[in-house]
């Protein structure tokens, strides 16, 4: 009988999540940008090995929202524990302590899918310090995402876990995502690489058009940011930056679709986006279920 089901990978800002998905999956799926809260919804990655089959959803970092922007991460975050059947809770050893997910996610009680903590770099850590989270978490996994040790024994303890189950999705699918969000997030990893902490959060892509039919595929993207001077600051001196950006993209976008992409990206400003409702709706964040209208 074949396993298969829903993974979730949840944790803080920056433990790693992203970086974990593409590993599993063997595919560069998730955006690994070292600026925090870069993860803005699920990516779906599906890992499919001999007779088990992962449904792995990468989540934003769990934070105290200060804005909908936030609120609708977190709500991406809640829904996808709330779906799992394992959780993989990880934790960035070489950086933070322990927590509860309970505490780190404020959940009243704790989650109905059985929850493997593992912890991530634990390449870094030195003997002793090693030795004495095995005593206090006797049960964790130690890996190291970035270069793949203690995979295996992550994959074996999901599988043991997983229900029995036929295959969610054909063997040969990657994600359950289309290549319009990918190639969005391409364009919003390639702005994040060239700025500074000034305008990243402040930054959201949308596309406008796509027509894959084309030769070359022919993209039409937009970067929104809140403000004048943040719009300044992408253009970039003589367009510079977006020209930067742009070139970017592009390689990554056409690795993706497998040929020539024409990327027509500009720029422009939506005032306190992060805040507005309806402006989080048209870029495809939802709201949790109680705000919404």
């Amino acid at each position: 009988m074949t396993k298969a089901g829903i993974v979730t990978v949840a944790g803080k800002p920056n433990a790693g999540k992203s970086t974990l998905l593409n590993r599993l999956v063997g595919q560069y799926l998730a955006m690994t940008s070292p600026k925090a809260q870069s993860t803005r919804d699920r990516i779906v990655g599906i890992r499919t090995a001999d007779d088990v089959q992962m449904v792995i959803l990468d989540t934003p970092g769990l934070l105290e929202p200060r804005h909908a922007l936030h609120r609708s991460m977190r709500a991406a975050a809640l829904n996808a524990l709330g779906e799992a059947d394992v959780i993989v809770y990880l934790v960035d050893v070489a950086h933070d302590m322990v927590a509860p997910l309970e505490a780190v996610a404020g959940l009243d009680t704790p989650p109905r899918a059985p929850v493997l903590l593992v912890l991530n770099k634990a390449d870094l850590l030195g003997k002793g310090a090693r030795r004495a989270l095995a005593e206090l978490h006797p049960g964790a996994v130690y890996l190291s995402a970035l270069t793949g040790d203690g995979v295996p024994a992550l994959l074996a303890a999901i599988a043991e876990r997983l229900p029995e189950s036929p295959f969610l999705y054909p063997e040969e699918d990657l994600s359950t995502q289309h290549l319009r969000f990918f190639a969005r997030e391409a364009v919003r990893e390639a702005a994040l690489e060239q700025l500074d902490e000034e305008v990243p959060h402040a930054l959201a892509c949308e596309i406008e058009e796509f027509r894959e039919a084309s030769t070359p595929v022919y993209i039409r993207a937009v970067l929104h940011v809140e403000r004048d001077s943040q719009k300044r600051i992408l253009i970039g001196s003589g367009g510079q930056r977006i020209k930067a950006i742009g070139v970017q993209a592009r390689k990554r976008i056409e690795g993706l679709v497998g040929s020539a992409v024409y990327l027509d990206l500009r720029v422009k400003v939506l005032p306190n986006w992060r805040r507005n409702p309806a402006a989080l709706a048209r870029f495809g964040y939802s709201l949790p279920s109680d705000e919404k209208k």
